[in-house]
């Protein structure tokens, strides 16, 4: 079998997100997989690196797919100019790559970051309102650093969660998370080795519950500790939400 990976980019703004569903066709893989299938005149299997939610954003996602080699016959090139050709234009394949067999755009994953980017300027940015979230209220840095510091590392995130049928395990390390305001957009950068559902718009909405003085920084060991997504903040909204990068070995 040929090996290729994707390097793609979209604006998950009228999408029902990454994940192919049974009662709509309008999500990113589908988009895809759809014109693979009409290149290769078989149907093709795309992972991805994560299922990003619907209106959510990727500045770059990673994808993989394989076929057999006596259809491999269109180069690397050749394949990402008749995707681009044929994706509608808030998709783009930003490059394709010949891969190792073992390569698997999500077992292979080793972390990745994600950005969640807040409008608290004076007044609203209306050029970028699609993907940022705004928020009216004066947020605290200090103490939404100091709560981010408690969640950096290993810890068991259920309680950031919104899957809670998850059977599987819920302990995932957080290497980093930091926060950059600029021209009155605060972006909170996520690093971590993986995410839960909905987990980094979860930790978003408790970062700004802290800002605004809703809960106490000191409040995160033990909201950690009770395993119980009602104890943790909101659900953020996913328009601030961009999947930034993808790293492996």
């Amino acid at each position: 079998m040929a090996n290729f990976c994707l390097l793609i980019q979209y604006d998950g703004s009228r999408y029902n997100g990454w994940q192919r569903q049974g009662n709509t066709q309008n999500t990113i893989q589908e988009k895809l997989e759809t014109i693979l299938e009409t290149l290769y005149g078989e149907p093709i299997d795309l992972n991805g690196s994560g299922r990003t939610d619907a209106g959510v954003h990727a500045l770059c996602q990673v994808a993989n797919f394989k076929i057999p080699r006596i259809l491999s016959r269109y180069s690397c090139q050749e394949i990402q100019q008749y995707m681009n050709d044929s994706l509608p234009k808030d998709i783009r394949i930003l490059g394709v790559e010949k891969a190792d067999d073992r390569f698997h755009a999500r077992l292979s994953a080793i972390s990745k970051i994600y950005e969640y980017r807040i409008d608290c300027g004076e007044v609203a940015n209306i050029f970028d309102r699609r993907y940022l979230v705004r928020i009216e209220e004066p947020l605290d840095f200090t103490k939404m650093r100091e709560a981010a510091d408690y969640l950096t590392g290993e810890h068991d995130f259920k309680s950031f969660c919104d899957n809670r049928q998850m059977k599987k395990s819920t302990i995932r390390t957080i290497h980093d998370i930091s926060l950059e305001l600029e021209n009155g957009i605060l972006t909170i950068r996520y690093h971590g080795n993986g995410f839960l559902y909905h987990m980094v718009r979860i930790l978003t909405g408790t970062l700004l519950e802290v800002g605004i003085g809703d809960l106490l920084p000191s409040r995160i060991p033990s909201i950690l500790e009770a395993r119980d997504r009602s104890m943790a903040g909101f659900t953020a909204p996913p328009q601030g939400l961009f999947l930034i990068d993808v790293f492996y070995e």
